[in-house]
């Protein structure tokens, strides 16, 4: 995670500070899925907010055995996050099957698999710099499994 460093000398002293560019709270906030009316927390996993950084395991491992969301074929799933400033980039990958695809996710939505089946989830977003270009003030990765009847 990079921060953006000011360094200000006055007669031979460093004094350095940095910007969060606003991002608050001790962890990035929760992530929802939702479907229908029906609102699904996400399992918070690997991110860097704030100068800490926490690596946990991957989504299958995390959430296997755990009860998935139900839907059905090609239901819309949006994604929603209570907090400002929303991130401003975003990446899905699917597993299924020991195989692994990314998915596009279009205004905050995305339609479920047409196949039945079990499906796990990696929701990765990441709040950059507007003005630097590969400058990431905070980053996460949430995870959610699906069933698809």
């Amino acid at each position: 995670m990079n921060y953006i460093f000011m360094v200000l000398i006055i007669s031979g002293v460093f004094l350095v500070g940095c910007s969060n560019n606003g991002l608050s709270g001790a962890e990035p906030p929760g992530a929802f899925v939702k479907i229908g009316n029906e609102k699904f927390e996400t399992d918070l996993g690997t991110y860097c907010w704030k100068a800490t950084c926490v690596d946990t395991a991957g989504p299958v491992e995390r959430l296997e055995g755990k009860e998935p969301i139900i839907v059905k074929k090609g239901e819309t799933i949006s994604f929603e996050m209570d907090y400002d400033p929303k991130p401003n980039e975003i990446h899905l990958i699917q597993y299924n099957d020991n195989q692994e695809k990314e998915v596009m996710v279009t205004d905050n939505k995305i339609s479920a698999p047409t196949e039945p089946g079990i499906y796990y989830y990696s929701y990765g977003v990441w709040w950059m710099d507007e003005k630097e270009a590969h400058v990431s003030h905070g980053d996460a990765f949430y995870a959610f499994v699906l069933e698809v009847k």
